[in-house]
């Protein structure tokens, strides 16, 4: 590892602890030649994820867009920030746990709406007739009737 003031190749590890609930390592260095510290970070490289859109296309895997649209389903609803970012991970490291490389976007949808529908029904519909693209007001009232009868099941 490089010192990033003096450029010397040669450095020492003076702290390891687990960082980012242990997906990371954080590392206090010393250099050997300006006794400068610094701070490097060890991540395990994850092999690429494709989600395959329903037009055929393929495009990375990308939590933030993934987070993105499930803030837009919980807007104006009281589910803490916290809460919809462990959604995005569990969701994420369902899909990545699956060992396949590439991902319909279908499946990530479906995924979605497994876990949100426990968290909040008005995120879940929201988020369902943007996913689902609900053509007219019957789409709509179809969904909802559904939600009813899985929620009537659980009392």
């Amino acid at each position: 590892m490089r010192c990033p003031f003096c450029s010397f190749a040669e450095s020492r590890v003076i702290d390891s602890r687990s960082a980012e609930e242990g997906s990371s390592i954080r590392r206090r260095r010393e250099c050997l030649q300006c006794a400068r510290r610094f701070t490097t970070y060890e991540v395990v490289e994850e092999t690429p994820l494709m989600v395959i859109k329903k037009d055929g296309r393929r495009e990375m895997f990308d939590k933030i867009k993934l987070l993105n649209g499930l803030l837009k389903a919980c807007e104006k609803r009281a589910i803490p920030l916290s809460t919809t970012e462990s959604l995005a991970d569990k969701v994420e490291k369902e899909i990545r746990n699956s060992m396949e490389r590439e991902v319909s976007s279908r499946h990530v949808g479906e995924t979605v709406m497994r876990y949100l529908k426990d968290i909040d029904q008005v995120a879940y519909v929201r988020f369902a007739s943007v996913y689902r693209q609900f053509a007219d007001l019957n789409n709509f009232v179809q969904e909802l009737e559904v939600l009813m009868k899985t929620t009537k099941g659980q009392t």
